[in-house]
């Protein structure tokens, strides 16, 4: 039984929007991507290790080829099941090619009467404040909503994730409260905000709310 029954099962697809700093993309993460992927998570081992998911059972993972390609291959097979969209964030700055920032993924995503999903994502210490990641949040957001027919969409973040918080703040997400050791993150169980929008909220979408927000910016 399909799970989801929105106009655009289609995958792998990329939603991509040109921005005043570079062209910010979402593209779907592929065993190709090992590399790129695996060289950006040690660049940016110190900065990502407060927010990394673990379990109780292996309370500090390292991050490996045979972990990437295990990572690849099931979030793949959920794409093609419709119950997650995994997405690299990449980005291009005017004159430049293409780079590989970030991580951002979708789901589980829930159908029939709930039609809701949950998203999560990081980004390169290297591009933070540039307007990448709330633009690329937007992307995934206005095509779930859009081309995905979902109704309600999800973020949870650490209180102590200032630069979290910020994206959805920025993006108008709404507060929906607390909830006490959502997660387990960096080797313990974590308390998270938890942040929500339906589509009736979001008018002509994200991008164009984003897009308004940063030509305001001076």
């Amino acid at each position: 039984m399909r799970l989801f029954s929105g106009r655009n099962h289609a995958w792998p697809v990329s939603p991509a929007v040109q921005t005043p700093a570079g062209r910010v993309e979402l593209r779907p993460l592929t065993l190709q991507d090992e590399h790129r992927f695996m060289a950006l998570r040690v660049l940016n081992t110190q900065w990502l290790q407060p927010w990394d998911a673990t379990t109780p059972e292996d309370p500090d993972p390292r991050d490996s080829a045979s972990s990437f390609r295990q990572m690849a291959r099931n979030l793949t097979r959920s794409a093609q099941a419709v119950t997650h969209l995994p997405w690299l964030i990449w980005f291009t700055p005017a004159g430049e090619a293409a780079r590989l920032v970030g991580q951002l993924t979708v789901g589980p995503i829930i159908g029939g009467s709930a039609r809701t999903t949950s998203l999560g994502y990081w980004l390169d210490e290297g591009h933070a404040g540039q307007g990448i990641t709330p633009m690329a949040v937007a992307l995934a957001v206005d095509h779930l909503f859009f081309e995905r027919s979902l109704h309600r969409v999800e973020v949870a973040v650490r209180p102590e994730n200032a630069a979290s918080l910020r994206v959805v703040e920025k993006l108008g997400f709404r507060e929906e409260g607390l909830r006490l050791r959502f997660l387990h993150i960096h080797g313990a169980w974590r308390d998270h905000r938890c942040f929500a929008l339906t589509r009736e909220e979001i008018g002509e979408g994200l991008v164009a709310r984003c897009r308004g927000s940063q030509s305001g910016v001076g």
